[in-house]
């Protein structure tokens, strides 16, 4: 089911994305902000569900919570003129690498086991 929505979410900002005319550089660094805070939550709610711990309310909490805190904080790095925006890169995309790292070796470890399995059922 969640699969089937990441699905369908992609193609439907696909299609979205191609309709659309350009964002302007004004707003580019919000939206980069945004979809990397998104794409954090994203990967969170594939750990949370092959962890079998799934909670939507806590996923889409997440999801709008992590990129208006990201969009707020690159406001406020604009209006001091620093760069405070690479402060949530940082956290975001390390949560993202460490998540894949959790479903990468969910998946190496599924296959494995069903691998193993395969070869005793041979034997």
């Amino acid at each position: 089911m969640i699969l089937i929505a990441i699905i369908l979410g992609c193609v439907i900002g696909a299609l979205i994305g191609i309709n659309l005319p350009m964002i302007s550089y004004t707003y580019s660094g919000y939206l980069a902000i945004a979809i990397i805070a998104a794409l954090d939550s994203v990967f969170g709610g594939i750990t949370s569900t092959l962890k079998k711990n799934f909670d939507l309310k806590i996923f889409v909490s997440g999801f709008f919570g992590n990129a208006i805190l990201a969009m707020l904080l690159t406001y406020l790095g604009q209006k001091l003129n620093v760069d405070i925006y690479l402060a949530a890169i940082v956290v975001f995309v390390g949560r993202m690498f460490n998540n894949l790292g959790i479903i990468r070796r969910y998946y190496i470890e599924k296959w494995s086991f069903n691998k193993e399995k395969k070869e005793e059922k041979e034997n």
